[in-house]
């Protein structure tokens, strides 16, 4: 695939997924031996990773997700975000403060036979808390 066909895979679940909450495309766009790694909740298959996205869209169901910058070499990815949306449901343990949230993070895409196999996730989690008024701002 190339450069350019592997940031339309990466955009179109960017876009399905998160932004429309399609959780088919998830069937769709990645592999079946998908793995996510992910520094706060640890490596994931992709049952996990279902699992997460449906609580992702549960607690926060307006969220959308802007690509600020999207570089693609090789059979990677990698995608700046900033995501934005209100907290309306239980997420991570915490229930619905209907406060709006906006958080930015990195991701690294690996694309395989068309479909996303791998991707390494980093997110502003401390932030994240902070809007959600589980850990006090700092200073």
């Amino acid at each position: 695939m190339s450069l350019e066909e592997n940031k339309v895979i990466v955009n179109r679940s960017t876009e399905g997924l998160w932004n429309k909450g399609n959780m088919a495309v998830i069937d769709e766009l990645y592999a079946t031996d998908f793995i996510i790694h992910d520094p706060l909740q640890g490596d994931g298959d992709l049952e996990y990773f279902k699992q997460y996205a449906r609580g992702v869209l549960t607690g926060i169901p307006d969220l959308h997700i802007a690509t600020d910058d999207l570089i693609a070499e090789g059979d990677q990815v990698v995608k700046r975000w900033t995501a934005r949306g209100t907290h309306k449901g239980n997420f991570m343990g915490v229930p619905a403060t209907g406060n709006r949230i906006e958080v930015t993070g990195i991701e690294i895409f690996r694309i395989a036979g068309g479909k996303i196999a791998e991707i390494w996730s980093n997110m502003d989690s401390l932030g994240l808390m902070q809007q959600l008024g589980v850990i006090p701002p700092m200073g």
